[in-house]
């Protein structure tokens, strides 16, 4: 057998496995295999704007937080940060480590009520006011086909608070918070 025959066919088996690693590596985070090809499942009106997220860079400590400012029932595309770049207020029950992103945002709740955070992913997520992580009332997953991956509730009375997004396996997340009927 020629040399270069015998090295490509020593050499083939060994690629071939980390060429299929990499082409499945490359699909989009979060994306579930049974929605392909499948249009978009219809989504709430409380997360209607979930489709159209705004560009927003996430806050790396409390004095910084106002700057990512959420508007209640809009969706934002957050850029986040390392987690050792993130100071977070509450330390997370799940804070990831030193290759997850994380990041701050603040929002006001000007009725009291069950307030919806919506993620597009698995994030661990915590909403704080005064020094204190406020107790979740409930989680869950979207709807299936939507992109909303977790959802937690939390019942919230009027003031302002804090979001802190932990333990993300990527720089970038979608979120929404919103009231609920």
């Amino acid at each position: 057998m020629r040399p270069s025959l015998l090295l490509f066919s020593l050499v083939l088996p060994l690629a071939l496995p980390l060429a299929a690693g990499t082409a499945l590596a490359q699909a989009p985070a979060g994306a579930d295999p049974a929605c392909a090809g499948k249009p978009p499942a219809a989504l709430p009106a409380s997360l209607a704007d979930w489709r159209t997220p705004d560009a927003m860079k996430a806050a790396g400590n409390a004095k910084t937080a106002a700057k990512a400012a959420l508007k209640p029932g809009a969706a934002v595309r957050a850029t986040l940060l390392p987690t050792p770049k993130v100071a977070y207020p509450v330390r997370p029950e799940k804070p990831g480590g030193t290759v997850s992103y994380g990041g701050l945002f603040r929002f006001t709740v000007a009725r009291e009520g069950v307030w919806r955070v919506a993620l597009g992913s698995a994030a661990w997520v915590d909403v704080v006011r005064d020094g204190k992580a406020m107790r979740s009332v409930a989680h869950g997953h979207g709807p299936a086909c939507s992109g909303v991956r977790k959802m937690v509730d939390y019942r919230l009375t009027p003031g302002t608070y804090t979001l802190q997004v932990a333990a993300n396996g990527s720089d970038s997340l979608t979120l929404l918070v919103t009231p609920q009927p």
